[in-house]
């Protein structure tokens, strides 16, 4: 691993965070020392710096391309046909595909920074219960940092130069990722001992306002863990049954952890709710503070720790919402976003997985489907966009656009004589369909408190919900063969899908019984359809299928872009070619494909 400027790069990360006290304070740090990690200063400065590292994985384009695209969920839209975003979308991706880059040139230097805390905290002078606070939340860290490596690339080496899961502060070129199959293994053995401990020594609940980790996260990556490992060349017998038992733990005990499933779907992803009692770990962002947030330049950082996955599933509304000439909505108004249309939903999504739109509420509570007449315009801009509204008829606040849910919806309205735009699914832009610019647009993550329509979201990314652990447990069940222990589960969070407000008593008690499932009705494949209706666009689809090894076939039904060229070989990304070429082996053998994954050289 060439860790040389990874680290030089941590050290100066934290180092000017934790200089950072009082305004025009300067302190020079050229002599700077692994010493102050033995601090309880350096030590608090190092997980927070960790912590922050977490930003590179959920929020900007290149981790929510890789975790999203190519997907039976989501294929690319009309300004997703170029670069990074059209290899992975089509399954013609190289070893230079810059999204690969996020979490491979990102995560060593965090999971380093994680054995540096790890080897230096015993020796610092603090409370032993301190210590194992940050000792849990450097294993929890490292555990996850892996895990994002290890679900895209494979095995991934454990040993940076100085041995498995130990600091190293020279550079190395080696690459001990040989063989795959032992270090894949040593992979999963090392997150379930790291998740394991987080487990038992992290605060039992998460703090009120704040995204500290708490054991429900550790309990629900370490149930995620055991349920990968089971699919993985590297499985053990008890790993559906110990991912089973680990969620059932946290579904047992509610209460003691501090969480609970919200009783409306609507209110999960609600702005102003981001610390609701179903999230148990978000990636922490704060509104309109971009500095705080690590963002440089909020009108053109994509990448970097920028978060703009909410700018990356808005389609072309203002291209849509033109009526004689007239434009309905204008200047991108804050609550619809920053159209980047990158991502698109599949037709599999919206017309069959989310195929009951009355009984269950997620479609609805995931995606916009309406559009009204709207700008950022004020004073005499103001009158004169109005007058302009009034000539076609619309006023601020009237429909601009409604995607109806069916094509004979759209025709019904159509025929009643509605003036704003109705779009029926079968005119939703595709790539097969370019006519519209236009599709349900994922509403997850909006964000309507920002400086400007350019500026990122300071909304934390939701990584953990109690959801998740609900379906963890169900799938682990039914792959245990006691399918019969998934159906508790499952009905859990359908019967909570029937929720929308509005509806009285014996309506809701009717739509409840109509969403429950019996265990004749449960396998993989709907559990997978059940997580795109729980857990649509929040960064787990391409996972969700690679590690289960049902990738190609699901793509080859559901997304007609990638299907023409995916192959079993694309479970895993190929390790970036930069990385390859650093390598030195250490036996003089100039052959460096042996450490590429296969199918990409």
């Amino acid at each position: 691993m060439k860790t040389k400027y990874f680290i030089l790069a941590v050290l100066t990360v934290f180092t000017a965070l934790a200089g950072c006290k009082k305004a025009l304070e300067e302190t020079p740090y050229t002599t700077f020392t692994t010493d102050y990690f033995k601090s309880p200063e350096g030590l608090q400065s190092a997980i927070t710096s960790v912590y922050a590292g977490m930003r590179f994985n959920y929020g900007p384009i290149g981790a929510t391309l890789l975790a999203n695209m190519g997907t039976d969920e989501f294929s690319f839209g009309d300004q997703g046909n170029s670069g990074q975003t059209l290899e992975l979308g089509t399954y013609q991706i190289p070893p230079t595909n810059g999204s690969i880059l996020t979490p491979w040139n990102r995560n060593y230097s965090n999971i380093n920074l994680c054995n540096a805390i790890l080897k230096f905290a015993p020796d610092v002078a603090m409370s032993d219960a301190a210590r194992n606070v940050i000792m849990g939340e450097a294993r929890y860290l490292r555990a996850h940092y892996y895990l994002l490596l290890v679900e895209q690339f494979g095995a991934v080496p454990l040993d940076l130069g100085s041995g498995d899961l130990v600091f190293t502060d020279v550079a190395y070129y080696g690459f001990n990722r040989l063989p795959t199959n032992d270090v894949l293994k040593k992979n999963y053995a090392s997150m379930i001992s790291d998740l394991t401990f987080a487990s038992q020594n992290l605060p039992v609940t998460r703090p009120a306002g704040a995204f500290r980790l708490s054991q429900s996260a550790a309990l629900h990556l370490l149930s995620k863990v055991y349920l990968y490992r089971g699919y993985s060349d590297a499985k053990e017998s008890t790993d559906f049954n110990n991912a089973y038992k680990t969620a059932m733990e946290l579904i047992n005990n509610k209460a003691k952890y501090g969480t609970d499933l919200l009783p409306d779907y609507s209110l999960i992803h609600k702005q102003g709710n981001d610390y609701n009692r179903e999230v148990l770990y978000s990636v922490e962002r704060l509104p309109l503070n971009n500095v705080n947030n690590e963002v440089l330049s909020p009108g053109t950082e994509f990448a970097g720790k920028a978060n703009i996955s909410g700018n990356l599933f808005t389609s072309n509304y203002q291209n849509a919402a033109v009526v004689g000439g007239v434009s309905l909505i204008d200047d991108r108004p804050l609550q619809y976003n920053r159209p980047l249309r990158q991502l698109a939903p599949t037709a599999f999504v919206y017309n069959t997985v989310f195929a009951d739109k009355t009984n269950d509420a997620r479609f609805d509570c995931s995606f916009r489907v309406m559009w009204k007449v709207a700008t950022l315009r004020t004073g005499a801009e103001l009158e004169t966009f109005k007058t302009r509204l009034a000539s076609v008829g619309f006023a601020l606040g009237d429909t601009a656009i409604y995607l109806a849910p069916t094509n004979a919806r759209a025709a019904q309205l159509r025929a009643m004589g509605k003036k704003y735009k109705v779009i029926g699914p079968s005119e939703y832009y595709s790539n097969q369909n370019k006519t519209n610019l236009i599709y349900p647009s994922l509403k997850k993550y909006d964000d309507s408190v920002r400086n400007n329509f350019q500026d990122v979201s300071g909304r934390p990314y939701i990584v953990a919900k109690l959801s998740e652990v609900y379906l963890i447990a169900a799938e682990a069940a039914l792959q245990d063969n006691r399918v019969a222990d998934a159906v508790p589960l499952i009905n859990a969070l359908r019967e909570r899908a029937a929720f929308r407000s509005g509806l009285n008593a014996t309506e809701l008690a009717a739509r409840k019984e109509i969403m429950k499932v019996t265990a004749g009705q449960i396998t993989l494949d709907f559990i997978l359809d059940e997580r795109i209706r729980e857990l649509c666009g929040e960064g787990l689809r391409w996972p969700d299928l690679a590690v289960r090894k049902k990738l190609v076939e699901r793509v080859k039904a559901y997304n007609p872009d990638g299907a023409p060229n995916v192959k079993d070989f694309h479970n895993l990304r190929p390790i970036p070619q930069d990385q390859i070429n650093s390598v030195v082996d250490p036996a003089g053998d100039p052959n460096r494909n042996k450490y590429q994954n296969p199918g990409y050289y």
